[in-house]
């Protein structure tokens, strides 16, 4: 049986054998350059974001300074997080779902159902990412309003966790399906009835993207591990089959 962490694992070790190594720098390269230029713009803006912060404090709230400050913090390191993650994946988009395709023929011998070619394909997968976007960032707007609200925000890390889960999952296990004609609407209802590998598959990659430098290499081998979970847990289900659960 495979599970998210055994896919994570074969799939990093696939990526960087002979036949496929060569088709990672491309992505790790874009992962790298974004890193460097987030951090950098990040530390020199933090310290006037902050005091912006602060000065809007109310007055007679001065006393919360010591819970008002690590809770900016936070949220920056959230939104931060967040940022990075889809804009590194709206560049890599194409290159990502190119190694997907490459891992899959290795791995099954044959190649994705795609035969849309190279160029478009990698045009497509804007495309597609776009499409991950429309859907991502009002749920995580919603999530940041929730997190200000009293009494809601005590369940909020919980939430939290799972939307990252949710996101990474739609984020990764998408280019093998897109690779494979599955619509964006269809890959959703494939994930959602394979509700525990989705969300365990999700949830390992949301802990690698938070692993400073060492994350720019091992998410291609999120990529091959998405492969992987597509060919053991998702390619067999159809649309009627999933509708019908």
């Amino acid at each position: 049986m495979l599970n998210a962490l055994t896919a994570l694992e074969r799939g990093t070790r696939l990526v960087f054998s002979p036949g496929l190594r060569r088709y990672v720098f491309a992505p790790v390269l874009i992962n790298l350059l974004v890193y460097v230029a987030t951090l950098y713009y990040v530390l020199g803006h933090f310290g006037g974001w902050l005091d912006g912060w602060m000065a809007m404090v109310p007055g007679w709230l001065g006393w919360l300074e010591w819970l008002i400050w690590p809770l900016f913090v936070v949220a920056l390191i959230v939104v931060v997080f967040f940022s990075f993650t889809l804009v590194t994946h709206m560049i890599a988009a194409p290159f990502y779902g190119f190694l997907a395709a490459q891992v899959e023929m290795q791995v099954t011998g044959r190649p994705p159902a795609d035969d849309r070619g190279l160029l478009k394909t990698g045009i497509d997968a804007l495309g597609r990412e776009l499409v991950k976007l429309g859907y991502i960032l009002p749920r995580l707007a919603l999530l940041l309003v929730l997190s200000w609200i009293p009494v809601i925000n005590v369940i909020m890390p919980l939430l939290w966790a799972v939307f990252s889960a949710w996101m990474m999952a739609i984020t990764y296990l998408d280019y093998p399906m897109d690779n494979n004609k599955v619509s964006f609407a269809d890959m959703r209802r494939r994930l959602r009835s394979r509700w525990w590998p989705t969300l365990t598959y999700g949830g390992w990659v949301t802990l690698i993207t938070w692993i400073p430098l060492a994350n720019l290499f091992l998410l291609p081998g999120a990529v091959a591990g998405a492969v992987l979970m597509w060919d053991r847990h998702y390619r067999e289900l159809t649309s009627n089959a999933v509708q019908a659960r």
